[in-house]
């Protein structure tokens, strides 16, 4: 049977049990469409009342460019050792367990490509938090903290010629040229896409989201 959006939202509302806040992942590849599925959830989680659910994007914690470049790894921005993968797992678990009080997480900043320090509020109110990136399922290095920290993980599966077009449609909008950004996915986002769907077996759910319905 085809999935539904509807199923997905059944499917989140029921992760929060016992009176606890629930954590919802949502992993893939660069461009499959991970944000603009969890932006699409929360939204309707929380309709026009108060905020059941909140959404937490891994991308707030990229590390600064001014550290990148330190590390010799300006040009490999957006692989698993450009992120502090220790630190996301931290919120992750404060969110679990802090639910009586707000919790600020960092946000992304795609006009600077930077992250921003307690961008994004999560309140207590909220009951499920939807978080999602690239290397949620990745078990090497402080990544493998992730997971355990996730009540589900749900794997977004794209066409692979729309992702690709729409992430050198992104770099275009953010100001590289058709040139720049075709190099860029080749060299750096293609690579990282095969890390992570090499991990699309340890997800709870496969989500088509292309044929979603």
């Amino acid at each position: 049977m085809e999935l539904t959006f509807d199923d997905l939202l059944r499917r989140a509302r029921a992760l929060p049990r016992d009176g606890r806040r629930a954590v919802l992942g949502i992993a893939g590849s660069p461009g499959a469409g991970k944000s603009t599925l969890a932006e699409r959830l929360v939204r309707a989680l929380n309709g026009s009342g108060e905020p059941w659910a909140a959404h937490v994007p891994m991308d707030g914690f990229h590390l600064a460019d001014a550290e990148l470049e330190r590390l010799g790894r300006r040009d490999r921005k957006g692989a698993p050792d450009t992120f502090d993968a220790a630190g996301y797992a931290a919120l992750l678990r404060r969110l679990r367990d802090a639910a009586g009080e707000v919790v600020y997480a960092p946000g992304f900043e795609r006009e600077l490509e930077q992250p921003l320090a307690g961008a994004i509020p999560v309140l207590p109110a909220a009951r499920l938090v939807v978080t999602e990136g690239n290397y949620l399922l990745l078990d090497t290095g402080a990544w493998a903290r992730v997971r355990p920290l996730l009540d589900e993980v749900w794997f977004c599966a794209a066409d692979e010629e729309r992702r690709v077009r729409r992430l050198i449609d992104r770099h275009e909008r953010f100001g590289k040229s058709h040139e720049d950004a075709v190099a860029w996915v080749e060299r750096s986002d293609e690579r990282n896409a095969a890390l992570v769907a090499a991990t699309r077996d340890r997800a709870d759910l496969v989500v088509p989201v292309e044929r979603l319905a």
